[in-house]
C-alpha cells in the first residue's frame, strides 16, 4: 500500500489528494479562512481525480475525454508509476507487478499508461493481452519482460466479511 499514517499519503484517488507537501495546510488554512481539520476533509472528500477533473471514476474520465480528464488521468497514472519506480529501487527490482481492484482490472487504458513509464526497468506490455484481460485473471506482459504484469481480481467482499466474522465470533 502506499498509505501511511492516514490515506491520504499515497496515490492520487477518486477523491483523495494523495501526497501533498505538508506547507499547503497552513497556508490554504490562512487563505481561505479555513481550519486544518476543514482541509484535511476537503482533502479526503473533495480532492483527487474528484476535484481535479469534476468526476472520480477514471474509466468514466477517459470517456468524457477533455482537457481536465486527460490532466487528471495523466497525474493518476504518474503517481502510480512513481510508487512502482520507488518500490523497485527500495526492493533492488521485483518479480511482478499486479493491477487488482476496479481500475486495475476494469481499465486497460489506465494500465497501458502506467505500464509505459516502466520500460526502463525492462516491463514490456503484450498490447493484445492487456486489451483482452478486462474483469479476469491474467498475464499482460509479454514474455520477454523483465518483470512479469499480471492482473488478478480482487474478492474483497469475502475476505471483508471473513474478517467481520472472526471479530465477531472473538467476542462472543
Amino acid at each position: 500500500t502506499s498509505m501511511g499514517f492516514s490515506p491520504l499519503e499515497g496515490l492520487v484517488m477518486a477523491s483523495r489528494c494523495g501526497d501533498i507537501d505538508a506547507a499547503l495546510v497552513p497556508y490554504l488554512a490562512e487563505r481561505r479562512g479555513v481550519s486544518p481539520a476543514q482541509l484535511i476533509e476537503s482533502f479526503n472528500r473533495e480532492a483527487g481525480l474528484l476535484g481535479l477533473a469534476g468526476n472520480g471514476s477514471p474509466s468514466e474520465l477517459l470517456d468524457a475525454g477533455g482537457a481536465r480528464a486527460e490532466r487528471a488521468l495523466e497525474l493518476y497514472c504518474y503517481r502510480i508509476r512513481k510508487y512502482i519506480g520507488a518500490y523497485l529501487a527500495v526492493l533492488g527490482g521485483c518479480d511482478g507487478i499486479v493491477f487488482g481492484g476496479g481500475v486495475g482490472e476494469h481499465v486497460p487504458q489506465i494500465r497501458a499508461s502506467v505500464l509505459a513509464g516502466l520500460r526502463f526497468a525492462g516491463v514490456e506490455l503484450d498490447v493484445t493481452a492487456n486489451q483482452a484481460t478486462v474483469g479476469r485473471d491474467g498475464r499482460i506482459s509479454t514474455e520477454q519482460s523483465a518483470i512479469a504484469v499480471w492482473t488478478l481480481s480482487v474478492a474483497e467482499e469475502p475476505l471483508l466479511a471473513r474478517a467481520a466474522l472472526e471479530v465477531l465470533t472473538a467476542q462472543a
